[in-house]
């Protein structure tokens, strides 16, 4: 397509000067088909990739169609699957109506305290956005009406059908006037999305962004392939050939990004953690300090790829393979935003992990190519920031199983003087279970919901026929206990107690 710029859009000045003080002179793909659609009035499917652009492309014309006057009744809402996610279009919101009187926005989400977000809805919103259950909290509180809802939009979709939301995303449409309009917008399109776009859509117009078009394009993408053991040395030789000012270094584990955290901390290079163990003032802490360039080096599990919205990441390296493609896409989606380029770095190790990576290069029909670290060798003995020099990654094996058993240790990394969490976990039951048709991911998304823990955070859970049973880190057991307790999954009642006490 085409440059388009936001005046020609027929947005109001308010909103073109805050776009333009954002940093955006031209609207991209997914804001210039979208925005003249919904400021009409009709339905839309959105289908694009991360970095598109698209919560400036529901909230241009969402602001549009508030009446500034009215402060006291909810006139849009959106519905996140993440707390992560719903804070980072909260912000967008704030900018975008920075210059539109009456507009007011609040975010609700699971892990915060009901009262604060109870007195803050008391002050008067018209624009609510949250995550599925604790909006459902608010609406059975009559907290929240949406009575006088105008438009609804379902970010990210696909996710929260696969959190197991669909109950709740239903619950919620069926609560709001007929005449709304609704709003998907999602990666994929699963058969239970076709279902929601015929029960609540109105003729909607889809539209699909290609990958060709989306920020994929402007991603270099490479790979390396080394032992097992020599991934942390790949990770400081990419680090020293890259020379990112800011770069995100994702894992797929909690315990992981602990011990890499400690390991580059260690061998010259300042980098914080985030995941779903700490605390969310933590990782709030966490996050300001990325986003305000403070820190430079972020190591994350998969709860920072849906909630990072930093324009200047250069380089993104995945340690660990991603466990799906969209995964990988949302990964490396937080750089080469905003028209710029960007790097992603996958190490892999060993034949499985090389399938995984062609199964994910044929999915997004983009080549990722090798990345030789020949030639370079860490070397502990020297001054420098990075101490990197030759022959890397023909080093002595002697050195190799040191670092190995280095990574191999349970460390305890400290954030701003926050230490992380025991790995002691423990078993609770739920009364819920197959004959009721749960899966895993319902009770994952009930208790994510409820709770401060993340998906990662929870262990293995073993479905019986008429309960479940589910492993949780023991810190994590009065707070999980006391918010699951009475709380429904898939609509039953549940009833939790300790495994071990039966």
């Amino acid at each position: 397509m085409d440059q388009i710029t936001f005046e020609s859009l027929n947005i109001s000045q308010e909103l073109v000067r805050s776009v333009h003080e954002m940093g955006f002179e031209y609207a991209t793909d997914i804001q210039a088909q979208t925005i003249p659609l919904l400021l009409e009035g009709q339905d839309v499917i959105g289908r694009s990739q991360t970095g598109t652009g698209k919560t400036a492309a529901f909230g241009i014309p969402a602001i549009e169609l508030i009446d500034g006057l009215n402060k006291t009744e909810i006139q849009v809402l959106v519905v996140s699957p993440t707390r992560e996610l719903a804070l980072q279009s909260w912000g967008e919101f704030k900018k975008l109506y920075k210059y539109k009187s009456g507009v007011k926005a609040a975010v609700i989400y699971g892990g915060q305290p009901i009262g604060q977000q109870i007195r803050e809805l008391k002050k008067g919103v018209n624009v609510v956005i949250g995550t599925p259950g604790r909006i459902m909290d608010h609406m059975r509180r009559k907290t929240l009406s949406l009575s006088k809802l105008k438009m609804v939009i379902l970010d990210e979709a696909d996710e929260m059908l696969n959190m197991g939301f669909r109950e709740d995303i239903e619950t919620i449409l069926n609560t709001t006037p007929k005449e709304r309009q609704t709003i998907m917008f999602c990666a994929t399109m699963p058969p239970e999305i076709l279902a929601i776009t015929k029960a609540y859509q109105k003729q909607p117009h889809l539209i699909e962004l290609s990958r060709n078009n989306s920020t994929l394009a402007a991603i270099e993408q490479y790979y390396c392939d080394v032992s097992e053991a020599k991934k942390p040395e790949a990770l400081i030789a990419i680090l020293a050939l890259d020379k990112p000012l800011m770069a995100i270094v994702f894992c797929n584990t909690q315990n992981k990004v602990d011990e890499l955290c400690r390991y580059l901390n260690q061998n010259g290079f300042e980098a914080i953690g985030i995941h779903g163990r700490m605390r969310q003032d933590v990782r709030t802490d966490v996050m300001n300090s990325f986003k305000s360039g403070k820190a430079s080096l972020l190591v994350a599990t998969d709860i920072a790829a849906r909630g990072i919205d930093v324009q200047d990441i250069e380089t993104v390296i995945n340690f660990d393979i991603p466990q799906n493609t969209e995964n990988y896409v949302h990964r490396i989606g937080r750089t080469g935003r905003a028209g710029k380029s960007g790097k992603a770095f996958t190490i892999a190790s060993g034949n499985m992990q090389m399938l995984q990576l062609r199964d994910i290069e044929d999915a997004t029909k983009i080549k990722i190519v090798p990345q030789e670290l020949k030639g370079f060798e860490y070397n502990q003995n020297t001054d420098t920031k990075h101490r990197i020099s030759r022959d890397f990654i023909n080093k002595s094996a002697d050195k190799t199983d040191k670092n190995a058993r280095g990574m191999d240790k349970k460390v305890e990394f400290k954030v701003d003087g926050e230490a992380s969490t025991s790995f002691d976990t423990i078993k609770i039951e739920i009364n819920i279970g197959r004959v009721r048709h749960i899966a895993p991911n319902h009770i994952v998304g009930a208790i994510t919901e409820k709770t401060s823990l993340r998906g990662s955070d929870i262990g293995k859970i073993e479905i019986l026929d008429k309960s479940s049973i589910v492993e949780i880190p023991a810190s994590f057991k009065q707070e999980v206990m006391e918010a699951m307790q009475g709380s429904k999954i898939k609509g039953q009642t549940v009833d939790l107690r300790l495994f071990d006490e039966l």
